[in-house]
């Protein structure tokens, strides 16, 4: 039998989504490693095709929607009941994805990093196998390898969960249910059941607690959760689970029926259903077990604050490590990981600080924060030592709108403070355009500000942002 021929790569980069693409680039780019960067799906990963970009789109259009209501407290005579054509503008977000996948593509061989389409794992501690799209296999070795395959939406183990969909057939959608149910209490389905409540599906929630977005402050919790029950979304708290799905009628949009059997033997019937009740690492066939990379208990790659996982000369990073599953934070990770492999000697300890990373939920209206939550902040410094300022007010973009509509739509803001410098170690905000706000006041954080360089600065008048350099 003929020896199977192995390619030899600098680097081996199992993922072409952010932290992948990011790392590869980095390596190859910059300083001219041979790479190789290995895809099963559609270049660009979970963000570009079923996660940040396509949901910020559709965020988008949801708040679109939201102007066209608002717009008659303005003068503006909009009729009720305009129409929208959904299935248009699914394609052309399609569309705008598959212009993303060529620039990927296009960014990789233009910096001189090989791409295969395949499913890779591993046959020796430092080579791989890829099955390729054309039914033949190939067999790459790699001085470095990174494992940067991400993670899939999980689906609960009950009778008939096949019936709903994840996040990823969310954007499979091509004419909007009336009505709709969302499981779960975490930043994907607050975001998703937002959208289909701003694009006027009747959406339901179903939470276990009696918030949603129980990682975040608490004041994000109770507020956020009371302006989605005040915008029409029907949360259904302290919710026992299901124990059967029953397809009733398959379709699209209002021709599909599905009904919901609970654990407590209550029903319900929505045209569609939408499990968005964590993610699991993408790792069950990469065979790690060869290289000897070990996993935790959730099943994420263990890696040292350097990427390393227990197998020398194999890294990870991204949402299959499970650290703060944010495509920015994937992405800086794998540039620092990218030059303290190939970079000069001044980038050998480079890593990414994970301390202080800013994140923002596409929500209606949006949330943002980084740092500690109160309870974090107490329970770290002492209650004797924490100062809280915060303040909660209607955006002047409301100002106009009658006194029920304005209480509907609430922003809030907390700054938590420690020592005697009063040092901010947290802020929470949401409301309008707090997205764009925290960029700017995350650099000020990390950089260490106080209290009393948040006063400091002169404030823009009038914007919900001067709250922030004003609050007493």
């Amino acid at each position: 039998m003929a020896p199977i021929e192995v390619a030899q790569y600098d680097y081996i980069v199992l993922g072409g989504g952010s932290g992948g693409s990011g790392s590869g680039r980095r390596a190859a780019g910059w300083y001219g490693a041979k790479t190789l960067i290995v895809e099963s799906g559609r270049s660009g990963g979970t963000c570009v095709n079923v996660g940040c970009v396509p949901k910020k789109m559709t965020w988008n259009a949801g708040t679109v929607n939201e102007t066209l209501h608002t717009g008659k407290h303005y003068g503006y005579d909009i009729p009720a009941g305009i129409k929208f054509d959904y299935k248009y503008f699914k394609e052309t977000r399609d569309a705008e994805i598959k212009r993303l996948n060529g620039i990927y593509e296009r960014n990789w061989n233009n910096e001189g990093i090989d791409l295969v389409h395949g499913r890779a794992h591993f046959v020796e501690p430092k080579v791989i196998e890829v099955a390729n799209e054309d039914g033949t296999t190939s067999r790459y070795a790699g001085k470095h390898i990174l494992i940067a395959t991400g993670g899939r939406p999980s689906i609960p183990k009950i009778p008939g969960a096949e019936h709903g969909i994840t996040s990823d057939g969310f954007f499979e959608i091509e004419e909007l249910p009336p009505k709709i149910a969302v499981v779960g209490a975490g930043y994907i389905a607050v975001e998703l059941a937002g959208v289909m409540n701003a694009m006027d599906v009747e959406t339901h929630m179903f939470i276990r607690g009696e918030h949603f977005l129980r990682k975040f402050d608490p004041m994000v919790q109770e507020t956020m959760t009371n302006r989605y029950e005040a915008a029409g979304v029907q949360l259904h708290r302290q919710h026992g689970g299901f124990k059967e799905i029953k397809l009733i009628r398959d379709g699209k949009g209002k021709d599909r029926l599905i009904k919901l059997i609970s654990n407590d033997g209550s029903e319900i019937e929505v045209n569609e259903l939408l499990w968005a009740i964590g993610r699991a690492p993408e790792v069950e066939d990469l065979h790690l077990d060869i290289p000897g990379v070990k996993l935790n208990s959730n099943g994420y790659v263990v890696v040292d604050e350097y990427q390393n996982t227990s197998a020398e000369g194999v890294y990870a990073l991204g949402d299959v490590t499970g650290q703060a599953e944010l495509t920015p934070v994937a992405i800086a990770a794998g540039r620092q990981l990218g030059s303290r492999l190939f970079g000069p000697a001044e980038f050998k300890t480079a890593k990414l600080n994970y301390e202080n990373i800013p994140t923002v939920v596409f929500s209606h209206p949006e949330v943002g924060c980084i740092g500690l939550t109160e309870p974090e902040a107490r329970q770290q410094y002492g209650d004797d030592k924490i100062k809280i300022y915060k303040t909660k007010f209607t955006n002047m973009y409301y100002s106009l709108m009658p006194a029920e509509e304005k209480a509907k739509n609430p922003t809030q803001m907390k700054i938590i403070c420690a020592g005697p410098q009063e040092k901010v170690v947290g802020l929470h905000i949401l409301g309008l355009g707090v997205g764009e706000m925290l960029q700017g006041f995350g650099v000020a954080v990390k950089m260490g500000a106080t209290k009393a360089d948040f006063d400091s600065c002169v404030a823009i008048h009038p914007t919900s942002a001067e709250e922030l350099v004003t609050l007493r």
